[in-house]
């Protein structure tokens, strides 16, 4: 086969190649919300026009975390030197709402100065393309992940340890990564045993995985409720949504409302309310 026969063969296989490459993200028009979802599969920013979400005064009993991440996100905001945040604790105490409310204040301060951008944990691996996106969009971002946590032989906690710091490039400047887990490790304790046990180096092979939670300069513990701060956040509720209970009332209800859940945290609260609210014919949006 000589070269010219060869020719036609190599350019029909580029153009396949062509085809078959994903094409390359547009720019986002980040100016059609404040809120943004990332699609990892489309590259693409889905807008968010009603973020879910609770206003930063009526989360209680958190009042030392809420008070640090805001101080933190506000630096952030106005240009200057600020950390990661890992917000870990109990389920329902109030983590990815505190994130959410922080973002909605400063934007309320000063209109769509932060933008609030969730990432999937499944879409870790793609952070790197997501970064590269949001470093030249022109907006200062919270890049949020929700109930992040690795399993074991889950090795793209890796790839969130070089853009967290380390790597070539790390984070743009414009970008901060606020995550949320159950674990303050990132990891089942019984994985972190296991690596004890099982590894050559034990103490190298814990220290792999668990120093991807030092690379987050903020940490926020959040813990289970005291019954008393329980009611706190349910009156909070009660009056601002101005539901027609008495104070003796509502105390029974939430109280046997918790025990039927088995816990007391701010989402058990909120599922009171609505539960309230709804037998009453009232609506919360």
């Amino acid at each position: 086969m000589t070269n010219s026969d060869l020719l036609p063969i190599l350019e029909r296989i580029a153009d396949a190649l062509d085809r078959l490459s994903p094409e390359p993200a547009p720019a986002p028009n980040v100016k059609d919300s404040d809120a943004y979802v990332w699609q990892a599969g489309s590259n693409h920013l889905f807008p968010i026009k009603n973020v879910n979400r609770i206003d930063f005064d009526l989360l209680k009993g958190i009042d030392q975390q809420a008070t640090t991440l805001l101080a933190n996100t506000r630096q952030f905001t106005d240009g200057h030197a600020a950390n990661n945040a890992l917000l870990w604790g109990a389920r329902g105490t109030g983590k990815s709402s505190l994130v959410k409310a922080v973002h909605a204040k400063l934007n309320a301060e000063q209109a769509s100065s932060l933008m609030l951008v969730e990432i999937h944990r499944e879409d870790i691996p793609s952070l790197p393309r997501l970064l590269n996106i949001l470093k030249d969009c022109g907006r200062r971002t919270i890049l949020l992940c929700d109930d992040l946590s690795f399993d074991q032989d889950d090795a793209s906690y890796k790839s969130l340890k070089a853009v967290l710091e380390g790597g070539l490039e790390g984070r743009p400047d414009n970008v901060i990564f606020y995550a949320t887990s159950n674990r303050r490790h990132l990891m089942p304790r019984d994985m972190i045993e296991n690596e004890r046990s099982t590894a050559i180096n034990p103490s190298e092979s814990v220290e792999e995985k668990v120093s991807l939670s030092d690379r987050f300069g903020l940490w926020l513990g959040f813990h289970n409720l005291s019954q008393d701060t329980y009611f706190a956040i349910v009156k909070g509720y009660v009056d601002f949504y101005k539901l027609d209970i008495s104070d003796q009332d509502m105390h029974a209800e939430a109280l046997e409302w918790s025990m039927t859940r088995g816990a007391r945290s701010g989402r058990v609260a909120w599922q009171f309310i609505q539960d309230l609210a709804g037998k009453q014919g009232q609506s919360l949006s």
